[in-house]
């Protein structure tokens, strides 16, 4: 991943570039650690953190990493120190000011983490991309509204939120990698909190300690089974949490579930595939149903969803925006069916949801979604909706009617949710205004000599059946205005408008203009 991700994840808390002589989009490879009393082993990539050595002490190494061709070098500063900006400058490497209260193992946990996410991302190619750690609590801070702090089962922070709210002493400390305090953490020991995380998908509330300068805050743990992986924290801000806030993180525990499985166990990796093969009939029904805990003979059914308005957007902003939505997608998907699995492909996001019934309320799922990425993210995502079919083994029929209502959303259909029963006759002739403009060999010339007006006014005249007071009105023109521009059309076109055929074709072909 580029240098300006890692420090978009990271963020203020943490470092903070000096100077960067090759931009922000520099590729980082992997995470080195330089002691002083080592030989320098740096390679083109790696991000370098000077252990043992702050300040002006740092300069020899910093001058080595650059020499080796590193991405960046992370180096404490206890006071600003312009000649290793100098030096890092002429070496051509990324400088990065490390706090002095920062402890070194875990900064090169959390760099590491996002490294090796992204690596693991890009290995899988086409199948479920949900983006880092950093990047789902981003979206699970949007959805509850809070402040989020992802940590495994020896309390270790492995990802955090962005946030400019104010945030307590207990998570400032750890972020920072050093321990809560004390006598906080022994309450929450005390009333069982602990216990009540590791034990089972159970959204704890925690109160407010003012004596102490915690906030209010909601937890769950996150499971592999009965194996507990960790926790998720959402600090209350400013403002109350979200309404959505528990049944979001519910969610978003089972989708960070699966980023800690795949971490530990790069095997793992296979799942993200699941539904890229089941789609593209590289794998049966029944397999992909076997690994995924789901009833392959009972009804599913194929959700699909689109990024809008980002045709502007630089690569990397669109990136990060769609693995935003991708990851929101994950966190519904998930608290509404545990089996869910979402996929990436051809620029769009698929959603499997096996184990429904017959009358699943897939329109509010999807409604919502799209209504959540417009409020928490500000993005415009379109969803469009295929039928629930019998078994796992009809779900192509599914994805087929979802991608075709999809299809013509992006064309000329206006809508934000859509099912093909909803918009059957709007798919249709989108469908077949598609295939005019993609055969010009079967318009009819004489349609195309027609200006704006005449044609405006032709296609008005038969959409409304040759009533000319409605179609005037709907022109906002004079009845016998739209009489002679009627009768101008057939002079200039050269055409017989009392042809039942030439009026049937007339009203597709128009709607190309």
């Amino acid at each position: 991943m580029s240098l300006r991700q890692v420090l978009i994840a990271l963020g203020d808390p943490l470092v903070e570039i000096q100077v960067a002589p090759h931009g922000l989009e520099v590729d980082v490879h992997d995470v080195v650690i330089l002691d002083p009393d080592d030989v320098p082993d740096v390679r083109p990539g790696d991000l370098a953190l000077v252990v043992g050595a702050r300040g002006r002490a740092a300069l020899p190494l910093v001058k080595a990493a650059g020499q080796g061709g590193a991405a960046a070098v992370a180096v404490k500063f206890d006071a600003p120190a312009p000649v290793l900006r100098q030096a890092a400058a002429d070496a051509g490497v990324a400088l990065l000011a490390v706090r002095p209260q920062v402890r070194w193992e875990h900064l090169e946990s959390l760099v590491r983490g996002v490294v090796s996410s992204a690596r693991l991302t890009a290995d899988a190619g086409a199948g479920e991309v949900l983006g880092d750690l950093f990047a789902l609590a981003q979206t699970i801070a949007a959805l509850t509204g809070g402040i989020v702090s992802i940590e495994d089962t020896a309390s270790r922070v492995l990802a955090y939120s962005r946030s400019s709210d104010e945030v307590d002493e207990l998570r400032r400390l750890s972020i920072l990698g050093r321990q809560g305090p004390e006598p906080y953490l022994k309450m929450l020991r005390e009333w069982g909190v602990y216990q009540r995380l590791r034990s089972g998908e159970e959204v704890v509330r925690i109160d407010e300690r003012p004596e102490l300068g915690i906030r209010r805050r909601i937890a769950v743990g996150i499971h592999a089974g009965s194996q507990p992986l960790g926790t998720i924290w959402v600090q209350e801000g400013t403002t109350p949490l979200t309404e959505q806030s528990e049944r979001a993180l519910l969610g978003a525990a089972r989708v960070t579930a699966l980023h800690l499985v795949q971490q530990r166990e790069p095997t793992a990796a296979f799942r993200e595939n699941l539904l890229a093969s089941l789609l593209d009939g590289r794998m049966d029904a029944a397999s992909v149903a076997g690994q995924i805990g789901a009833d392959p003979d009972k009804p599913a059914a194929v959700v699909v969803f689109a990024l809008r308005g980002q045709e502007n957007a630089d690569r990397t902003q669109h990136e990060l925006r769609r693995t935003e939505m991708t990851g929101l997608i994950s966190v519904h998907a998930a608290a509404y069916r545990r089996s869910a699995l979402v996929s990436q492909s051809g620029g769009r996001t698929y959603v499997l949801l096996p184990d429904l019934p017959l009358t699943a309320p897939l329109l509010a799922l999807t409604k919502e979604i799209v209504a959540a990425a417009r409020k928490h993210m500000g993005l415009r995502v379109q969803g469009a909706i295929g039928s629930t079919v019998a078994t796992v083994d009809e779900v192509m029929v599914s994805r087929n009617e979802a991608d075709r209502v999809l299809d013509a959303m992006a064309r000329d259909l206006d809508a934000d949710v859509a099912t093909l029963a909803d918009v059957r006759s709007q798919v249709l002739m989108s469908e077949t205004l598609a295939l005019l403009a993609e055969h010009p060999r079967i318009r009819d010339p004489r349609l195309e000599k027609l200006d704006a007006d005449l044609a405006r006014s032709l296609l008005a005249y038969l959409d409304a059946f040759g009533d000319v007071r409605a179609a005037a009105g709907r022109l906002h023109v004079h009845p016998n205005t739209l009489r002679y521009r009627v009768r101008r059309a057939a002079e200039v076109g050269g055409f017989d408008l009392d042809d039942p055929l030439l009026r049937v074709f007339a009203q597709l072909q128009l709607r190309l203009t």
